[in-house]
């Protein structure tokens, strides 16, 4: 996923997780300076699988992320409820006023469990129901068929294609942007009359 690199002010306020950043099989709460070796781990193992991933999230870029202006974006580790292991890690932006952007990232031997999927429903609820967002916008790029599988699973709709020229390399990248909003997260968990 792409995004504009979170501000680290918001660690602290992220650290004290309430109800609403627990879900079915994680907690989120925010990124400590425990937390980078393991997730840096993560990063050196997603380069040693095989060719390199042009889409890959590093976990540790939003962590150390230096910007001087404080703001509401966040920085949070991924963590499962039942033994409290770190898994991976998320981090938000705001491109503009009502919509917010996130980048997910799960270390290797964590992937198909569920924590992804799981991470960004207790994201979205929280940035849409406590925070008051309106639209959540991602970028993928086309050759992660996994997250773009993902995201339409969630609820997210394609909007549109972007071309990435820097990322040419066999061939044309171009990143796949999906959207969903408030309206359409909250539908699509109210439960279904049988």
């Amino acid at each position: 996923m792409t995004m504009i690199p979170p501000r680290p002010s918001a660690v602290h306020r992220a650290s004290r997780p309430t109800s609403g950043w627990v879900g079915r099989r994680v907690r989120l709460r925010g990124i400590e300076p425990g937390d980078r070796r393991t997730l840096v781990g993560f990063d050196r193992e997603s380069a040693s699988e095989g060719p390199p991933q042009f889409d890959g999230y590093r976990h540790w870029a939003a962590h150390r992320a230096n910007h001087l202006e404080a703001g509401e974006d966040l920085q949070l580790a991924i963590e499962t409820r039942q033994d409290r292991t770190l898994v991976g890690s998320l981090s938000t932006s705001q491109p503009e006023a009502g919509i917010f952007s996130y980048g997910i990232g799960i270390g290797p031997q964590h992937r198909r469990h569920g924590y992804a999927d799981d991470a960004i429903n207790t994201l979205l609820g929280y940035m849409f129901g406590h925070r008051r967002f309106t639209k959540c916008e991602v970028g993928i790029y086309s050759s992660n068929a996994a997250s773009l599988t993902l995201h339409a699973r969630l609820g997210f709709r394609e909007e549109g294609h972007l071309r990435d020229p820097e990322f040419l390399c066999g061939g044309a990248q171009y990143l796949v942007l999906m959207g969903i909003t408030a309206e359409e997260f909250a539908t699509r968990r109210l439960p279904r009359a049988r």
